[in-house]
């Protein structure tokens, strides 16, 4: 604290006993943030593997728009999942930044390349609803649409929501930060090295889509682990 009487640089101590916030890392908001990203990203795969229906004729544009009209309720549990699991992960991600970052030598890249990942599939959440409000109540209005264009939506919320790569580079870096930098519990590191991995060479597959199989039980253990088994950080913070 700068004295205002003196002419120069002088500075005080703080008094005794003044209280010193708590550190940031040792909240857990932000790992809370990941496991609700995780289980609306389930809810979003489920939901958009229900929309499949194997009896249905998918040459038919007609008959994938009703088909639509009739999944209405479904759709719109779909959209507000993955809007509300985009939020939950821009959260989590730049609570990874820091938390990784925390304990990182100085400079390192890897927190940034793991919440660039997280951040990359919070993107994926954002566009894969980016059609909803032109095409969720289209559906039922057939006669006044281009059937055609209503089955491109099929496709579209049955892909891109899927894209799930992002998280996957995540959990790699965190693997990197874990085992060789000893910046994460070895076990979480292990997770993303093995959920992680397999959800990154997957989605770097033409099958890109599947990453959403693995990707959001990554985030799900891993979200888990930094909210509950990440006691030696937070005690070496306290």
């Amino acid at each position: 604290m700068k004295d205002p009487t003196s002419m120069g640089e002088v500075f005080l101590a703080d008094p005794p006993g003044t209280a010193q916030p708590a550190l940031p890392t040792r909240t857990r908001s932000w790992a809370v943030c990941g496991i609700a990203a995780a289980v609306l990203g389930l809810v979003t795969i489920v939901v958009s593997m229900g929309l499949w229906d194997p009896d249905l004729d998918y040459s038919d544009p007609t008959a994938i728009a009703n088909r639509l009209s009739d999944a209405k309720g479904q759709l719109i549990v779909m959209h507000v999942a993955m809007l509300t699991g985009m939020v939950g992960l821009v959260i989590f991600g730049l609570g990874l930044a820091r938390r990784l970052g925390g304990a990182l030598p100085s400079g390192s890249l890897i927190g940034g390349v793991a919440a660039s990942g997280i951040g990359l599939t919070a993107v994926a959440n954002l566009i894969g609803s980016g059609l909803d409000t032109e095409f969720l109540f289209a559906a039922e209005v057939v006669e006044k649409d281009v059937p055609e264009t209503i089955a491109f939506y099929n496709h579209w919320i049955a892909t891109i929501p899927w894209l799930w790569v992002g998280a996957g580079l995540a959990g790699v870096a965190i693997a990197v930060a874990a085992l060789k930098h000893h910046a994460a519990p070895r076990w979480i590191g292990i997770v993303g090295a093995t959920l992680g991995g397999l959800t990154l060479l997957v989605g770097i597959s033409p099958l890109q889509y599947m990453a959403g199989f693995v990707g959001p039980i990554w985030l799900l253990v891993t979200a888990i682990g930094f909210a509950v088994g990440d006691k030696a950080y937070r005690n070496a913070a306290a």
